[in-house]
């Protein structure tokens, strides 16, 4: 895959809303990276520079409020999916593993095959975890929503905590 080469910026913040402290960024088409919880500076940076090589990393809180805003409605439990516009990097194949993590509904989980099957890719299960474990945008792309076939939680690029917590967060009470 050929990263983008270009000029543009990326803005980026560091989001703190309670027990939650990771880093995010955006370019001015949508959001492109959320971190892992409690991540140092670094994750970030050397994903930007190994998806925009050439572009500024620059601090901006303020255009980062919109995406912010959203993840505190999450985490609030008042927003169940994510409406900001998304500006992924990957290869036709990451980005169709990751389209098919937003059509997974909040509160439930599928398994890597599932996803494998969605995309009309049966076999490459392997190749679907590989591409969840290159997404780029914790939480808004809800990786965290792909368990192993036996229900059992497998890897997580925020750690199998954040992963724990956050389908917690997402456990819908029974009436």
């Amino acid at each position: 895959m050929t990263p983008q080469t270009n000029q543009r910026p990326i803005y980026w913040s560091l989001f703190n809303h309670y027990a939650w402290n990771f880093y995010i960024a955006a370019t001015e088409k949508g959001l492109s990276y959320v971190g892992s919880q409690n991540k140092p500076f670094e994750e970030l940076a050397f994903w930007a520079e190994k998806r925009f090589p050439d572009s500024p990393l620059m601090e901006d809180k303020e255009k980062l409020k919109p995406y912010a805003a959203e993840l505190i409605e999450y985490f609030e439990g008042k927003r169940t999916n994510f409406t900001v516009p998304n500006d992924f990097q990957g290869t036709d194949f990451q980005i169709a593993v990751w389209n098919a993590l937003c059509e997974i509904p909040f509160g439930e989980t599928k398994s890597y095959s599932d996803i494998a099957i969605q995309i009309n890719k049966p076999a490459a299960v392997r190749a679907v975890g590989a591409a969840i474990g290159a997404n780029p945008l914790l939480i808004t792309v809800p990786c965290h929503r792909v368990v192993g076939k036996n229900g059992s939680l497998t890897g997580y690029r925020g750690g199998l905590e954040m992963k724990k917590q956050l389908l917690d967060l997402e456990i819908v009470p029974s009436e």
